[in-house]
């Protein structure tokens, strides 16, 4: 019976799981952008109730509120999230010579603000009008640039302690606070008033669509 040598390198892990869970989530995605850009009624009617009532609440706790424009403003905010993303990559150069992985990093990162913007001028969804609004923001609606970008470095920096074999209690911590990052800032805008719940979701699954094109991008390519 052949044995493996133990100086052979493990084989690479095969995409194809990645591969599924992306085309799952490209679906989801696709379906949704076609509700929004049709404005099927159920779901205008749920974002605008959902809006209504949160917007409500900020509206009579401006202090919440107050904590929400400062996360989103400046912890969760996309440059945030972009300059976390590139010292991961000085990281990776740095630490581990890792070159490749750093510019795949760097380039999905792109890649994602490259996709929400493109999204964004094509739908051109118009975002949520008050008359007593709590916040501001610029550009079209769908889909949210603040949960894509969230969804797409947290996502890619969790696989990549995953793929560095980090310690269980790290791993845990990090995953916490990826978890409280990508719901919060999506519950957030959501909070103030500037997207649409739908806008949240679909940049939800964009980013994690293009995590899962990014890992099984690495796992077949990276040399």
């Amino acid at each position: 019976m052949h044995t493996q040598s133990v100086d052979s390198p493990p084989p690479p892990a095969a995409p194809r799981t990645a591969l599924r869970a992306a085309t799952v989530l490209a679906l989801c995605s696709a379906l949704l952008l076609i509700l929004v850009a049709a404005r099927w009624r159920p779901l205008t009617w749920f974002d605008g109730d959902v809006s209504r009532t949160t917007h409500r609440w900020a509206v009579d706790d401006p202090g919440l509120t107050h904590v929400c424009r400062i996360l989103t403003d400046w912890v969760w905010d996309p440059t945030t999230m972009r300059l976390l993303c590139a010292a991961a990559a000085v990281w990776l150069v740095w630490r581990r010579s890792a070159w490749w992985t750093a510019g795949w990093l760097v380039a999905v990162s792109a890649v994602g603000t490259v996709l929400q913007q493109s999204l964004k001028a094509a739908v051109d969804r118009p975002r949520p009008v008050w008359r007593d609004p709590v916040d501001s923001a610029h550009y079209a609606a769908f889909p949210s640039g603040h949960a894509l970008t969230a969804t797409v470095v947290c996502g890619l920096l969790l696989w990549l302690l995953h793929h560095y074999g980090v310690g269980r209690a790290l791993w845990r911590t990090a995953v916490t606070v990826a978890v409280v990052s990508v719901a919060g800032v999506g519950l957030t805008r959501v909070w103030l008033g500037v997207h649409w719940p739908s806008d949240v979701l679909g940049g939800w699954l964009l980013g994690a669509m293009l995590v899962a094109l990014a890992v099984a991008a690495h796992q077949r390519w990276r040399p």
